[in-house]
């Protein structure tokens, strides 16, 4: 019982473990979801892809930067809003896409973390109390991804498989027919 402190000896530890292994799968799909769409509102949204305009990224980048903890980083978007723009919705859709599929789960979870750590210093920064701001919340949601990957239903985990399945394939021709190593005739 979990609540007495008595271990569980009816298979409960397998079960546990069991459900470890998709702990994260939650947080996977909340996540890419999140980021696909963010991505394609961004791209889809003519007003957010000006310089300037009301609900443009250009008018957005010129009222936080002053309250931004790296202006740097806003007066280099506001060279170039557009693109800008378009590199923040590609970088989502691509994060968010990488993410559902488990197609390079742990460098598109760094990807995710790295928007999430940008917008952070720089849109969000100047929210107070720093909870009320999403984006560390999503930089701390994208941590357990980039350290764990995504192991269950995954191509990342698809693709373990198979190179496991071929490794193993190669050592069996190795061992020879009678299943001495080296393969060679006694």
């Amino acid at each position: 019982m979990a609540f007495t402190g008595r271990t569980d000896t009816s298979g409960g530890a397998d079960r546990r473990s069991a459900l470890s292994r998709y702990a994260l799968l939650p947080l996977r799909v909340f996540l890419g979801v999140t980021f696909v769409y963010a991505g394609l509102d961004k791209l889809t949204d003519s007003a957010f892809l000006a310089s300037s305009g009301p609900g443009s990224l250009g008018e957005l980048m010129r009222a936080v930067r002053d309250s931004a903890a790296l202006p740097g980083l806003v007066d280099l978007a506001l060279k170039n809003p557009v693109g800008f723009g378009y590199a923040i919705g590609i970088g989502e859709l691509a994060v968010g896409i990488g993410t559902l599929l488990g197609l390079f789960a742990r460098v598109a979870a760094a990807g995710g973390a790295l928007i999430s750590l940008s917008l952070w210093l720089t849109v969000s920064w100047a929210t107070t109390p720093y909870y009320y701001g999403n984006d560390l919340a999503y930089l701390m949601a994208w941590l357990p991804l980039v350290l764990a990957g995504a192991p269950m239903f995954s191509a990342d985990a698809a693709l373990r498989r198979r190179r496991g399945r071929r490794g193993r394939r190669g050592r069996r021709v190795f061992r020879g027919r009678r299943g001495r190593r080296g393969g060679l005739p006694a």
